[in-house]
């Protein structure tokens, strides 16, 4: 088998992970959902910085937006079911200030109300970025893949009906189904407005 440099080979279960879960989430897609509202509900600006070890630190800082939609009207779930089976999507740019990974994702994510103001707020996708892939002797994180998958938590305050303040923490990694995986991850502030 030749290999691509830059590349990994995977074991067949690893490589099943990503269309098994792409299968699953399927039938959240319906024709109904397709044709739902599309529009932006919400838009997050804010900054993050590396939470990483010595050798895989990124310096600089990452001003970060995110976009938020609500097509399978998670926000009108009743049950906690209709919410987990009914999230949001959102689509984010984290841009390195310093010439480290910058990023590109995409994913959904679920609102759980603690009390009347404040609220956490979970998310799961993908991401494509431009870091390093391979450890080639400069510092920073070595990623593997160019594509990996996203995680965010956030804890959030409602300052009005139409603006949150969110501390967030973030991490993208390939679930070592590359060779290198020394990920990324970041935490920081937003600033969330609703429309």
């Amino acid at each position: 088998m030749t290999r691509i440099p830059g590349m990994s080979v995977c074991r067949f279960s690893e490589c099943l992970r990503l269309p098994l879960l792409l299968a699953a989430i399927m039938p959240l897609f319906t024709n109904a959902s397709l044709a739902a509202d599309w529009s932006v509900k919400e838009i997050r600006l804010g900054a993050t910085v590396s939470a990483q070890a010595k050798s895989t630190f990124e310096s600089g800082f990452f001003p970060t937006v995110v976009l938020y939609f609500d097509p399978l009207d998670s926000a009108n779930a009743a049950t906690w079911r209709e919410k987990l089976l009914r999230p949001q999507l959102h689509a984010g740019l984290s841009v390195s200030s310093a010439g480290n990974a910058s990023q590109v994702y995409a994913g959904f994510n679920w609102k759980v109300d603690v009390t009347d103001r404040l609220f956490i707020d979970l998310g799961f996708g993908g991401t494509v970025h431009n870091g390093d892939l391979d450890d080639d002797g400069t510092k920073g994180p070595k990623l593997g893949c160019s594509v990996l998958f996203h995680e965010y938590a956030a804890a959030g305050f409602r300052v009005t009906d139409k603006v949150d303040i969110l501390a967030t923490i973030d991490h993208s990694s390939n679930a070592d189904l590359c060779d290198v995986n020394d990920g990324i991850s970041h935490a920081g502030l937003m600033l969330a407005y609703k429309f």
